[in-house]
C-alpha cells in the first residue's frame, strides 16, 4: 500500500479475516499450498465417500450416492471458474490441532434438494431452516474427517468452529488465499447429480497430509525450522497449541528439540459459566455484529379461536392455551424457536431460566 491505495487482495484479506502481513509474499502461508500432496489427501476423501453418502441418506431418509472425489492444488481464480454465479458456503474452520479455513460449497438447489427430503415438502426456500439442516449435514462430514485423522494417532483434540451456511454471490464467497486444496465430491439423487467443494487451506492439508502420510515430525505440530530460519505459520501455530494445551517447553531449542515428539494434547476440564455470562468467545468477522439488538419472545402457549368467540372476548375471559401447567415455555429469538425454559419470578418481575437448548434438527422439527 506504498501509494495509499488498498489492493483487492488487501480487500479480500480484510474480508476474511487475514493477517494483513502474510499478503504479497514472504508470509508464512504464501507458499502453504504450493506442495499440496493431492494423492494423500485423495486417498483419505475416498474413504470418506461411504460415510457421507450413508450421513445424508439417513438425515432425509432418501438414497444418495457419492462417486470417488477429485482432489486438486487450486486458487481462488481457477475456483469461481467452476461455481454456479450464486452458491451456498458453509463455513467450518478448525481451530485446534489443525488450524485454518476450511468450508465447503454447493449450488442452491442442492440445498433446497436437502431442505426439502428432511422437511418432506416438495418445495424448500433457502431460509434459516434449510441454512440449519445443510450446517447439520456437512458437520457429519467433518466429525468423520476429524475421527480418521485422530486415528492416525498423530494428531488430538482436533476442534472447529460451528458451521454457519449463508448464500451469497460466488464472488462475495470466503475462500481461501494463495493456493489451497479443493476437494470435489459428485454426489448423486434419483438420477440428478450434485456436486460438494470442499476448500482447505494450504496449512491445514499440510497438517492433515503429513499425519495421513505418518511425518511425525510435522504432524505432532512440529517447531522444527526452515532453511532460512523463520517460522511458518503453520509451524507457530502448532507451537501456540502445544504450549496453550501445557506441553513442556524445555530443552536445547538449539538442538534436537522436543517438538519432534508425539506430545498429547491437554487441556484443562471446564466447566459452564454459572453466571450466566457467554460461555464462549466468538471468533471471526462475527464480532462485528455482537452489538446488534434482536427480538427475545418467551411463549407460553399457543390456540386457535373462531372469529366469533375473539370478538366475544371481554373482561374475565379465560383463554385455554395448548400448554399444559409447569410444561417447559418456548423462547424465541426473532420468531425461531431455540430454546425451551421454565418461568420463574426475580423479585416482582417475571423471567425464564433456560432448561434446555434445541439443536437444528430440533428446530427444524419445531417449525413444520
Amino acid at each position: 500500500m506504498s501509494d495509499g491505495a488498498i489492493s483487492q487482495d488487501e480487500i479480500d484479506a480484510l474480508l476474511s479475516g487475514v493477517n494483513m502481513d502474510g499478503l504479497g509474499g514472504g508470509g508464512g502461508s504464501a507458499g502453504a499450498g504450493s506442495s499440496i500432496n493431492t494423492a494423500v489427501l485423495g486417498n483419505f476423501a475416498n474413504g470418506l465417500k461411504e460415510r457421507l453418502a450413508a450421513d445424508l441418506g439417513t438425515m432425509t431418509s432418501s438414497a444418495f450416492d457419492v462417486a470417488d472425489p477429485v482432489v486438486e492444488a487450486v486458487d481462488k481464480d481457477q475456483l469461481l471458474a467452476k461455481l454456479p454465479e450464486t452458491v451456498v458456503t458453509i463455513q467450518n474452520d478448525f481451530s485446534n490441532a489443525v488450524v485454518g479455513e476450511h468450508l465447503y460449497i454447493i449450488s442452491p438447489e442442492f440445498a433446497k434438494k436437502l431442505a426439502s427430503l428432511v422437511n418432506q415438502s416438495e418445495t424448500a426456500e433457502l431460509d434459516d431452516m434449510a441454512f440449519s439442516i445443510v450446517s447439520e449435514a456437512f458437520s457429519k462430514h467433518t466429525g468423520n474427517e476429524i475421527t480418521d485423522l485422530e486415528h492416525t494417532g498423530k494428531l488430538s483434540g482436533i476442534a472447529t468452529s460451528p458451521a454457519e451456511a449463508v448464500n451469497v454471490p460466488k464472488a462475495m464467497a470466503r475462500i481461501p488465499q494463495n493456493t489451497f486444496a479443493l476437494i470435489s465430491y459428485p454426489i448423486t439423487h434419483e438420477g440428478q447429480v450434485y456436486t460438494m467443494w470442499e476448500a482447505l487451506a494450504g496449512d491445514v492439508v499440510n497438517t492433515m497430509t503429513n499425519a495421513l502420510s505418518g511425518d511425525t515430525a510435522a504432524a505432532g505440530g512440529s517447531a522444527a525450522m526452515d532453511g532460512g530460519g523463520i517460522l511458518s505459520a503453520s509451524d507457530m501455530a502448532a507451537m501456540g497449541s502445544l504450549v496453550g494445551g501445557g506441553a513442556p517447553m524445555g530443552g536445547n531449542m538449539g538442538g534436537a528439540s522436543p517438538m519432534g515428539m508425539n506430545v498429547p494434547n491437554v487441556q484443562p476440564l471446564s466447566f459452564p459459566n454459572l453466571g450466566g455470562g457467554p460461555a464462549t468467545v466468538q471468533q471471526g468477522n462475527i464480532g462485528l455484529i455482537m452489538d446488534v439488538f434482536m427480538e427475545m419472545t418467551v411463549e407460553l402457549g399457543r390456540t386457535k379461536k373462531q372469529i366469533k368467540d375473539i370478538l366475544g372476548m371481554g373482561e374475565g375471559t379465560i383463554i385455554e392455551l395448548d400448554k399444559l401447567a409447569g410444561e417447559p415455555v418456548d423462547i424465541l429469538v426473532n420468531h425461531k424457536p431455540i430454546a425451551k425454559g421454565e418461568v420463574v419470578v426475580i423479585d416482582e418481575n417475571f423471567g425464564v431460566r433456560v432448561t434446555e437448548i434445541l439443536s437444528p434438527m430440533e428446530r427444524v422439527s419445531t417449525l413444520n
